[in-house]
């Protein structure tokens, strides 16, 4: 007998989740999981690290096959509309794996509260406090609490990035480091996959996951609308597309604010023809996912020129 067959229902949201009055939430995708280890594909290392057991903040680590010398870092935030998806999915797991084997990069993939049980701004908290996590191994000189990153983390080479809700997060890092720093690193660039920001219309979901959401000019959802922009916290910036995304006039509308903007950096954007929203997740192995990813190694691999 299912659980839930006798609970009544606060709110749904179609694909993603069920939240009931007493609290509790049952979501219909992103839940399942894999354990780390050695990818057998790419030889790629994994491990999971806890950051805060008070409140389950946490990382999937990544470490390229034989790693030789200091490496560019990439932190990584998950998608999934700020309620689904962690970063021990299959689906996730099997992208990192393929980023840090092609990018020859450490990877922190990182895991936050999900939204509604933990409303935004959590995801925006958790996420800080997971790369100031990280930042303590730039601070402490290879005396930090996580091996990998100490010996093989090049903290004057490091990127964010995020797909969809996670873009938008990784965006909100930068432009949070700006203003209180990322004590120990610079962060060169900024990735951000088919991200989700706010438009000019009125979003449910949004109102109900961020319950203090700022309206059409927060600058966490819409950045467009953010007076601060010129100082987003980095020197590049990469906004991935696509085509048949329903996000993706949103993404071009970032893409053409910041480069308006007084911003000092570079911003540069592509646009997948025929592809729907992160398609490459779904389809690894096809062709254009293939030169999405060769999009991000070739932006990260410009650290090194």
């Amino acid at each position: 007998m299912d659980p839930n067959s006798n609970k009544e229902v606060l709110r749904e949201f179609p694909r993603l989740f069920r939240q009931y009055k007493d609290g509790t939430v049952e979501r219909f995708m992103g839940t399942d999981t894999t354990p780390p280890g050695t990818d057998p594909l790419t030889n790629v290392q994994s491990k999971d690290v806890t950051i805060n057991p008070q409140t389950g903040v946490a990382a999937r680590l990544y470490l390229p096959p034989n790693p030789a010398g200091k490496l560019p870092l990439l932190i990584y935030i998950h998608g999934g509309a700020f309620c689904i998806c962690t970063p021990f999915n299959t689906t996730y797991h099997r992208h990192l794996n393929t980023l840090t084997a092609e990018t020859n990069a450490v990877v922190v993939s990182v895991h936050y509260r999900l939204a509604p049980e933990h409303p935004l701004p959590t995801a925006y908290d958790d996420t800080w406090e997971a790369i100031q996590w990280t930042a303590t191994h730039a601070a402490a000189h290879g005396g930090g609490p996580e091996p990998w990153l100490n010996d093989h983390a090049d903290f004057s080479r490091v990127f964010l990035a995020g797909d969809s809700a996670g873009a938008n997060l990784a965006h909100n890092m930068a432009m949070r480091g700006a203003v209180e720093g990322f004590g120990g690193f610079t962060l060169d660039g900024l990735v951000l996959i088919h991200p989700y920001f706010g438009n000019d219309q009125r979003d449910e979901l949004t109102e109900f996951l961020y319950p203090s959401y700022g309206g059409l000019t927060d600058p966490k959802i819409h950045p467009e609308k953010d007076p601060n922009l010129s100082g987003l916290g980095c020197r590049r910036v990469l906004v991935l597309v696509a085509e048949e995304d329903f996000l993706r006039e949103r993404g071009r509308s970032y893409y053409e604010t910041v480069k308006g903007s007084a911003w000092s950096g570079t911003v540069e954007m592509v646009e997948t023809e025929g592809e729907e929203h992160v398609f490459h997740l779904m389809n690894p192995s096809a062709e254009k996912s293939v030169d999405l990813v060769k999009q991000i190694v070739s932006f990260i691999k410009q650290s090194q020129c």
